[in-house]
């Protein structure tokens, strides 16, 4: 906007100096000096109500800086940071804020259940957050709210709203995305290393993990297990890592058809599953029989 502060209606010549002056000219140049000073006083109280501030002005308070949905345009960012900041509870039904932080963490002290409030307006534009969760043990789980609808095909062994982590004391990355106010929420998974690497000991008579991304197999005897369905794109490390006695998988949807069986013999055999179009297809194989 324009400044209202105009210094050219101050007679800077006024008086004049050796001469009688009229009195008039004083009051002009006093009444212009007050206006512009009234003026500047409004439009400095406006800037300090509204500028952005490195530091509190004097005598003021903290700046919050908020710029309150204005558009940045046109900036060149460095030395930045996001904003973190901690869950307010590591158990139960715990509400994050979006205002927060778009990093927000914790470590799980038992299984939560996840609420986010202050979800940016579809007005605003789009909404992002981090959540780096670390479970304090595998059998804390971590509940998404039903609006998280897209996305959660890539966490593996997901059940639902459900993430089961494969690993205790590991920290996972998740990012969560909206561009309609929350309303659709998008799950990224950037942590999908973490799950790839982790791995478990199968049971005989146990159901495969599909949590984990390696399970091997020490038999005392022969044994058995299965395989449920995975989820669209995953991966499945099945390795035989001791033997004494076979290891017999049954996959509930065998992309080679037969009795959908997998049989490992000998330490050291192992194959390699991707389930595509709803079905295990065998990628890769070293050792073991398929029937």
């Amino acid at each position: 906007m324009a400044s209202s502060i105009n210094p050219n209606n101050i007679d800077g010549n006024y008086p004049v100096a050796g001469q009688d002056n009229d009195s008039q000219g004083f009051r002009d140049n006093f009444t212009n000096i007050k206006n512009n000073l009234t003026f500047s006083k409004s439009e400095i109280e406006d800037l300090q109500s509204k500028a952005i501030l490195s530091s509190a002005l004097t005598g003021g308070s903290t700046p919050s800086n908020d710029m309150n949905g204005t558009v940045l345009l046109g900036a060149q960012l460095q030395n930045t940071t996001l904003k973190k900041a901690e869950f307010s509870a590591t158990t139960g039904s715990v509400t994050v804020n979006y205002n927060l932080g778009h990093l927000q963490y914790v470590t799980t002290t038992g299984s939560i259940t996840l609420a986010i409030a202050n979800w940016p307006s579809s007005s605003d534009g789009y909404g992002s957050m981090l959540l780096e969760v670390t479970p304090g043990s595998t059998a804390h789980t971590l509940t998404l709210p039903s609006a998280v609808s897209i996305g959660l095909d890539t966490i593996p062994g997901a059940s639902g709203q459900i993430i089961t982590f494969p690993t205790a004391s590991v920290p996972y990355l998740l990012e969560l995305v909206s561009y309609d106010g929350g309303t659709t929420i998008k799950l990224i998974n950037h942590s999908k290393d973490e799950w790839e690497k982790s791995s478990e000991d199968v049971a005989d008579a146990a159901a495969i993990s599909l949590v984990t991304g390696t399970s091997y197999f020490t038999t005392g005897a022969a044994e058995t297990s299965t395989l449920a369905d995975g989820y669209e794109g995953q991966i499945k490390h099945l390795v035989m890592k001791s033997d004494s006695g076979d290891m017999v998988v049954t996959v509930a949807s065998a992309g080679w058809g037969g009795s959908s069986e997998i049989t490992f013999d000998d330490a050291g055999d192992g194959c390699t599953l991707k389930f595509a179009d709803a079905k295990w297809y065998c990628v890769g194989n070293n050792g073991a029989t398929f029937a």
